[in-house]
């Protein structure tokens, strides 16, 4: 198979790495910008921008509010799926996979890097229910900043969100629209990948 070049390696997370590192240099805004997909419980599909915040040696994370629409539809199914597009490097990456909570030590980690607004503002969102108006959110920032104070501890409701995936595709622009993908596939998350080159 010649998977050469930009897809070249034996490892589909150090691929999707180096990918991202390239995009962090080109792309002027978010390149760590997935589009997730999620389903409801009736099957009604969901899908929203969020930021990849870390590429794992086997998985993805992002982090949210576990009573989001988004993590209720993830966890509920088990199963999420997301695309990561960059306009200035003509590539994708698609991933579907399992999903899991990271709630420990990790997660405190990545909470305390934020700023401070945006670890209260953690506090302060009940993320996708109805809202009043922006002032009745502004004081519930200034409520939450008074209880926590300058060092609030990561909320119990707020972490991270893994997606091992049981499929990732590269795909690359080629000319006249004749492009180069390249999926990984596995059926269980101990399997071995089986790498297929697909038509454009």
């Amino acid at each position: 198979m010649d998977r050469t070049g930009i897809f070249a390696g034996e490892d589909p997370f150090a691929i999707a790495r180096a990918w991202l590192a390239e995009a962090e240099a080109s792309e002027p805004n978010d390149p760590n910008a997935i589009a997730l997909a999620t389903v409801d419980a009736m099957g009604m599909p969901n899908a929203r921008m969020v930021l990849l915040k870390e590429i794992e040696a086997a998985a993805f994370i992002f982090y949210t509010n576990y009573g989001s629409v988004k993590a209720q539809e993830a966890e509920g199914a088990g199963k999420a799926a997301f695309v990561m597009h960059w306009k200035s490097l003509r590539r994708q990456i698609r991933v579907r996979g399992l999903v899991s909570r990271e709630e420990g030590p990790q997660a405190d980690a990545y909470y305390a890097s934020r700023s401070l607004k945006s670890r209260l503002g953690a506090w302060a969102s009940r993320q996708s229910r109805p809202l009043a108006s922006r002032g009745a959110l502004m004081a519930e920032v200034a409520k939450v900043t008074a209880e926590h104070g300058i060092s609030p501890k990561r909320p119990p409701f707020w972490g991270g969100l893994r997606i091992v995936p049981l499929e990732i595709e590269f795909w690359a622009d080629g000319a006249f629209r004749l492009h180069d993908r390249f999926r990984w596939q596995r059926e269980a998350i101990d399997d071995t990948w089986e790498i297929t080159r697909l038509n454009p």
